[in-house]
Parts: C-alpha cells; sequence; structure tokens
C-alpha cells in the first residue's frame, strides 16, 4: 500500500468523524466580502458538479437537483462502489487545501463543502441505504419520474425523452437493487411492497395524464417502456415478499451513528437528550399557545373549506400578495423585485397519481428562479389530511412555510448568491427550521389578527406537530420506537389522521435527522436572534438579519451565527479537539 492509499484510508472511518484543529481551520478574520479562496472554490464546483449526476432522488422536495439531460440513476455496484471511492478522494483532497490567509467566509464554505461530502459518507456507509433499504428504490424508480412530473413549466420534447428514458432505465435499477440489497430490513421491505402497490396501473394513468403534452412517437415509446418496467416491479416485488419473514426487524443506525450525522453532517452542536428537552419544551409551550389561541378565539365560528379549487387558488393568490406586502410593509424582510410567486395549481393526474412518492410542488431551481413556484393541490373537500386540510380553510400556513417568505423565496434568494457553493450546497435542516420560524413570526407580527383570526389556532397545531417530531426523529433513530410506534405517537398526541401519521414516521426512519430539522433548526435561528440582537443593541436591524438568513438558506445556522457575529463557541464545539 502506498503512501496516498494509506493517507486516505486513515481519513476514513464509518460511523466516526475526523477532527480536524480548530486552530488551523479558522481564520480570525472577517467575512472578506465577495472575495473566496480559488482553491476551494475550484474543488466545490467539481464536487458538485459530479454530485448532480450521482445524488439519489429522495422524497424531500427542498433535496432535488437539476440533473444533467438523459440522466438515470447511478445505482449499480460498480456505481457505489466508484462513489465510495470517489468519496475518499474528495475528503483528502479537502484536507489538503492551503488555508492561510482564508477569511471567515472562507472557512464557513470549508465545512459546507466537508458536510457535502461526509453526507455520502452517511449514506452509503454509515446508514448503507442502497444495501438496506428496499424503500430506496422506490424512489430511484417511480421517484425519478416523479422529479420531472412535478415540473411546473411547459412541457417540452427534451423533457418528455427523458419522462422515457427514467421509465426505460426502471428494469435495470431493480436489477441492481437485487444485487445491493444485502442486508435489507424487514420495515423498509414492507415500505417498499407498499410503494410499489399498483405499480402498472399508477404508470399507465401517468401516461394517459400526459397524452396531451407529448407528441405521438413519444406516447409509443412511452407506453412500450411501462410494459416493461412495470414487469420488472412486479417481479422485484414478488421477490421481496418472499424474503420478507426473513429479515432483521432492527431500522435504527443507532445512536453513535446519529451523534456523527449531527456532528459531521447537520452541524448541530447539540446532543440527542438537549434536542429532546428542546422538543418538549417547545411541546409544552405549543400546547399552552393553542389553548390561549382558542380562548381568544371564542364564539368564532370555525374557517369552512373552499367551495371549489378555483376559490383556494385565488385566495392563495390574494394572501401570497398580502403576506409580501406585510412582510416589507412591517420591515421584516426585503422582498426582491424579480423574485416571482408562490401559486397554487390543481393537481395535474400524472403528478396525482404518484405524489405518494414526493411533496407535491415545484420550487423552481438555480436556473429557473425567473418561475413562479406552485403548490399543487386536491380539491377542496372533507376528509383531506393534516396539511391539505388547514390549506383548503386558509392557505397562508402552507404559503407562508413552503412560499413566501419560506422555501420558494428562501431557495431563490440562496440560488442568487454570489459565493458558488452556498448556491450548491444543500441541507433541508436550515430551511424548514426557517420555514418554520416565519411562521410564528408572522402570527407576532399580527399577520392573523384582522382576517381569518382562527388560524392562529392553525399555527399551534403546526407548533405542536413540528415539536412532537423531534421525539419521533430522535427514538426512532436511536432504536427507542419503530414506526408503528412512531406513528401511533403522532396520530394520538398530535392529533392527526393515521395515513399523515405513518407518511411522516416512515419518512423520518429512512432519514434521520430529517424531523428534527423544524424544531431545532427554528429554535437555533430564535437564539441567533437573541444573541444579535443582545451583543448590536440598538443598532440591531431584523429586516437585515433575516435578510442575511434567507440568502444563506441553506447553510447550517451554528455557521451562520459565526460568520455574522463571530462568535465561535458553537463552531469550536463542533469541531475542536
Amino acid at each position: 500500500m502506498n503512501h496516498l492509499s494509506r493517507l486516505i484510508l486513515s481519513i476514513v472511518a464509518v460511523g466516526t468523524s475526523v477532527t480536524i484543529r480548530a486552530t488551523a481551520l479558522f481564520a480570525q478574520g472577517g467575512t472578506g466580502g465577495t472575495a473566496h479562496d480559488p482553491g476551494l472554490q475550484a474543488l466545490a464546483a467539481r464536487f458538485f458538479s459530479w454530485r448532480a449526476t450521482v445524488q439519489p432522488c429522495s422524497s424531500d422536495d427542498i433535496l432535488r437537483v437539476e440533473r444533467p439531460p438523459g440522466w438515470v440513476p447511478s445505482v449499480s455496484p460498480d456505481d457505489l462502489r466508484n462513489q465510495r471511492r470517489i468519496y475518499t478522494e474528495f475528503r483528502f483532497m479537502l484536507g489538503q487545501l492551503p488555508r492561510d490567509g482564508w477569511t471567515r467566509t472562507d472557512s464557513v464554505d470549508y465545512l459546507l463543502l466537508r458536510s457535502a461530502i461526509e453526507r455520502m459518507n452517511w449514506e452509503l456507509n454509515v446508514l448503507k441505504t442502497p444495501f438496506r433499504n428496499p424503500e430506496f428504490y422506490v424512489q430511484q424508480t417511480l421517484g425519478a419520474l416523479y422529479e420531472l412530473l412535478v415540473l411546473s413549466s411547459p412541457m417540452t420534447d427534451q423533457r418528455a425523452e427523458n419522462i422515457i428514458r427514467r421509465i426505460a432505465s426502471i428494469p435495470a435499477t431493480l436489477r441492481y437493487a437485487h444485487s445491493n440489497l444485502t442486508e435489507p430490513v424487514q420495515p423498509f421491505a414492507k415500505l417498499a411492497v407498499s410503494g410499489f402497490a399498483d405499480a402498472r396501473e399508477r404508470l399507465y394513468r401517468v401516461v394517459a395524464g400526459l397524452q396531451p403534452l407529448i407528441k405521438p412517437d413519444n406516447q409509443i415509446l412511452l407506453t412500450a417502456g411501462v410494459d416493461s418496467a412495470a414487469a420488472a416491479i412486479e417481479s422485484f416485488v414478488s421477490d421481496l415478499q418472499a424474503g420478507i419473514p426473513s429479515m432483521p426487524a432492527q431500522l435504527s443506525p443507532g445512536k453513535e451513528a446519529y451523534a456523527y450525522f449531527l456532528k459531521n453532517v447537520a452541524l448541530i452542536p447539540l446532543t440527542t437528550s438537549e434536542i429532546l428537552t428542546i422538543g418538549k419544551k417547545e411541546f409544552d409551550r405549543a400546547v399552552v399557545a393553542e389553548t390561549m389561541e382558542r380562548v381568544r378565539d371564542a364564539g368564532m365560528s370555525p374557517l369552512k373549506i373552499f367551495p371549489s379549487t378555483a376559490d383556494q387558488i385565488e385566495q392563495s393568490r390574494l394572501d401570497e400578495l398580502a403576506i409580501r406586502k406585510f412582510v416589507e410593509d412591517h420591515d421584516v424582510l426585503t422582498i426582491p423585485s424579480w423574485l416571482k410567486h408562490y401559486r397554487n395549481r390543481l393537481m395535474p393526474p400524472a403528478v396525482d397519481v404518484l405524489s405518494f412518492v414526493g411533496e407535491t410542488d415545484d420550487l423552481a431551481s438555480e436556473t429557473r428562479r425567473d418561475e413562479d413556484g406552485v403548490s399543487y393541490i386536491p380539491n377542496p373537500s372533507p376528509g383531506l389530511s393534516f396539511f391539505r386540510d388547514a390549506s383548503a380553510r386558509d392557505p397562508r400556513p402552507i404559503i407562508i412555510h413552503e412560499g413566501v417568505p419560506g422555501h420558494y423565496c428562501q431557495l431563490c434568494l440562496s440560488w442568487a448568491n454570489e459565493d458558488s457553493i452556498r448556491r450548491h450546497y444543500i441541507d433541508s435542516g436550515p430551511i424548514e427550521g426557517w420555514g418554520f420560524y416565519v411562521e410564528e413570526m408572522l402570527l407576532q407580527a399580527g399577520l392573523f389578527d384582522a382576517d381569518r383570526p382562527q388560524t392562529r389556532e392553525t399555527i399551534c397545531r403546526f407548533m405542536r406537530l413540528r415539536a412532537l417530531r423531534v421525539e419521533a426523529d430522535v427514538r426512532l433513530a436511536v432504536g427507542e420506537f419503530t414506526i408503528d410506534d412512531a406513528a401511533a405517537f403522532l396520530e394520538k398526541t398530535v392529533p392527526m389522521d393515521r395515513q399523515s401519521a405513518l407518511d411522516e414516521a416512515a419518512s423520518f426512519a429512512g432519514n434521520p435527522g430529517q424531523g428534527i430539522s423544524y424544531q431545532v433548526g427554528k429554535a437555533q435561528i430564535e437564539a441567533f436572534l437573541r444573541d444579535a440582537r443582545l451583543r448590536k443593541g440598538e443598532t440591531f436591524k431584523l429586516r437585515e438579519f433575516h435578510d442575511y438568513i434567507a440568502k444563506n438558506g441553506n447553510v447550517p445556522v451554528a455557521l451562520l451565527r459565526w460568520e455574522y457575529l463571530g462568535t465561535r463557541d458553537q463552531i469550536d464545539s463542533l469541531w475542536g479537539e
């Protein structure tokens, strides 16, 4: 073994962190304007360009990335071995970068790139997702197709060809799944069987939904691809079902792995016990707040479901405009004139049929910042799921969280960042924290006081859910909850409908750390605001503070706090010896 190989192997430790001296890593200078270290930026450009070609499909809308034309999932055994090798190479190259003269901004960018690289280790070597989780392959087949269906831009020939290509890739992806799944886990296998249920019928309904949008020649190719894809799915499901009785039931990564994620990937300087404490305190606060709102709203009639989809779409249009005006008039956030709008649209049939595999929205992308964000909605009616029912009575909470000033706004501002690393680094944690934070921020600012004040109770119910997600996520990750345990806990304590609770629990089981992101991110932003307000005194400006967070949308809050205030105690906690 040569010296380089030994160096590379020495920095790869599955489930453990690599400690770097804080004195070597962190520059003492300021944020440094727009000048960025060229070596760091060049390495990041190489990594993010490559990562877009191999990043797995996910149900998380924030994690969607723009793919090269003709892209299909990279999950063959050779692909996965290559990804593991390239992870070690990027990790080594990152460690070899000279850091002399770095600004604080450069050091933050370094940690962002390191986090992005470590996320690969988390997926491939810690969670071992392609090897343990059969439900992963629902996302790499139906989910890969769904990424193209949810785009709200007009259909083009190239997009139609990419849809055909992704459907045609399904048989090969599932053949690779047979080889890759060397350690399948029973709960994930059951989720995969459920996710692939009625796949043939669903795919034919996708074809029917696309028929008015694509050329006749492409329709023929699409239908032919569906036949092969459906047969491959049915064979895969049959094999899974046969093997389920002998699969192990343990799905959690464990305490050490979860601690690795918090420190190296999420960059959250908290222990699991501290995170659970945050969740419990915020649950108590949410129950008290909801109780007070019920007293305040006594005598008011409950909000009614919109009589039609057209009524809901029109009200959401008016509400989005009013929210934008409110945040500007109250001097809490700058909404740039170039930012487009977040709209409701009726769910297209081709999206509806696969809506269970991902979020039903299109938050645009780096090259599509000139397009509206879109939330696809069903016809308003009784019996809708937890969040859809809330939106069918008042669209504002979802507009705030998902649209403006939430995800769509923050992502578009982030994609306009002059720092290339911050345009391409993805972490749904800070984004979800901001989305949750702005809900209560606008409640406290008085958005709901004059118009449909009953919605204040809805915001409090959302607060209760996000607090309870903390316990569900942590206890799933450390092995104290099964998926059924977590679903029952959410169903009873939020309370919420059974299917929404099951969907939430399954999502957190497959993506540990996602469920805590709302509450922990919000708590971190509030503590950051407190520190900034106390440190800056009368010079503190809330609009400036919010503009800074929104512009740096995906950056973990601990790093923003260090860059903005120069306070490094949380950074030393994460990365010091």
